[in-house]
């Protein structure tokens, strides 16, 4: 009986021992399956909807008393807000693959992935397509995180990947296999205003666009017939765009690219800022230049940072001072306010009069936070799916409104 209980046991143990010889040859990859449609498509596919739930919340964009807020890849939701402390969704413009938007004159210009796209807003609700530019922009596509891309079933040469369809999958260890860790493969007031996340800009008669490595330069002083100009070279891995009186700011992950638009349609190299590869925002008063630098995959930034840099000499910007930040994204200037959305630590809010010596007058905790736009009264802020509003009183921030997206 007990060689018999042996001679099991040992079957037993070598079982143990092949099934993890076995599970030493596999692992479990997130398989990323591209969902594409073609051109044809995407170009029918703009439409009016009624307000709906919020996938991914992006960026925001303020004129007169309405909001837009970007759903990423997915368009535009639209509201009305006459009283902040009661905004309501009035539709959802869907534009596959839109990221950014301008306004002017209610003239609204948004991307959709390789496209520019013309719509006329003067009644907000019989929005009309009155324009689209073909293939204006590079073909980027958003790739999952951390994922291994099914890459026999991407097809860009006629299609467009408008989302993925992420399955767990159990697969034979295979060393050449590599991990995405990067996001991207590669204005009554006549103009509105969006976040300093933004990558559209209209300044007078031309709205600026840019890519990861270029300014895209268009003559919008027939509104609704845009016209496009020579791009411009402006360095590499670009994100944000930023005005202020003749120059452009320009954020990208290796530091900050100013230029001249003195001649509009030909902006000129000023000068540049480096700093470490981080993902990079900057806003822009008189004298100095606010820079979040955020850590991260993509991002590349073991630290994360604010950055205040003086510009009074603007042909030789240099580094005043930096502030140790958790996680930061958008941030905002109005008067000697200074706004900072830092991720996941909260809204802070400084004074900046001394920039060497910044002072904490709030800090909004326990909410995510993405970007704002201090307009002249109050502030609005967008986080992961919420809109909040601000109001101005005097070294106090008060909130106005939490508006839910889903």
């Amino acid at each position: 009986m007990k060689t018999k209980n042996l001679f099991f046991s040992a079957i037993l143990i070598s079982i143990f021992f092949i099934s993890c010889s076995n599970d030493d040859k596999y692992e479990y990859y997130d398989l990323a399956t591209p969902v594409t449609i073609s051109f044809d498509e995407l170009r029918k596919s703009v439409d009016i909807l009624p307000p709906r739930v919020i996938e991914q919340s992006g960026k925001i964009y303020s004129y007169n008393k309405y909001i837009f807020v970007n759903d990423k890849n997915k368009g535009i939701h639209i509201i009305n807000n006459t009283n902040p402390e009661n905004p309501v969704k009035i539709s959802f413009l869907q534009i596959l693959g839109n990221i950014d938007i301008s306004v002017k004159n209610n003239f609204l210009y948004a991307d959709s992935f390789i496209d520019l796209l013309v719509f006329d807003i003067s009644d907000i609700n019989n929005i009309k397509l009155v324009n689209r530019l073909n293939d204006v922009f590079p073909y980027y596509y958003s790739i999952p995180q951390n994922t291994v891309v099914d890459w026999q079933a991407l097809n860009t040469q006629n299609n467009v990947v408008v989302d993925w369809v992420i399955k767990r999958e159990r697969r034979e260890i295979n060393t050449n296999i590599l991990y995405n860790d990067i996001a991207f493969a590669e204005a009554v007031v006549t103009s509105g205003q969006g976040g300093s996340m933004a990558r559209f800009k209209i300044v007078n008669s031309y709205l600026y666009a840019v890519d990861s490595h270029s300014i895209h330069i268009f003559d919008i002083g027939n509104l609704d017939n845009p016209t496009q100009l020579e791009s411009v070279s402006a360095g590499f891995d670009i994100e944000t765009i930023f005005n202020q009186n003749q120059y452009l700011f320009l954020g990208s992950m290796s530091g900050m690219f100013i230029y001249d638009i003195t001649e509009p349609s030909s902006p000129q190299f000023v000068s540049e800022f480096s700093h470490g590869t981080a993902c990079d925002p900057v806003v822009v008063d008189d004298n100095y230049a606010y820079i979040t630098l955020r850590s991260g995959n993509s991002c590349g930034a073991f630290d994360s940072s604010l950055q205040i840099v003086d510009i009074s000499d603007i042909k030789n910007p240099i580094l005043e001072n930096s502030y140790s930040m958790v996680g930061p994204y958008g941030l905002g200037v109005k008067d000697e306010k200074l706004f900072i959305c830092d991720g996941d630590a909260g809204l802070k809010v400084y004074d900046k009069t001394d920039v060497n010596e910044i002072v904490l007058l709030n800090h909004f905790k326990d909410i995510n936070t993405f970007d704002v736009i201090p307009l002249e009264n109050h502030l609005l802020m967008i986080g992961e799916g919420v809109l909040y509003q601000y109001s101005y009183e005097n070294n106090d921030i008060k909130l106005l409104s939490t508006f839910n997206l889903y």
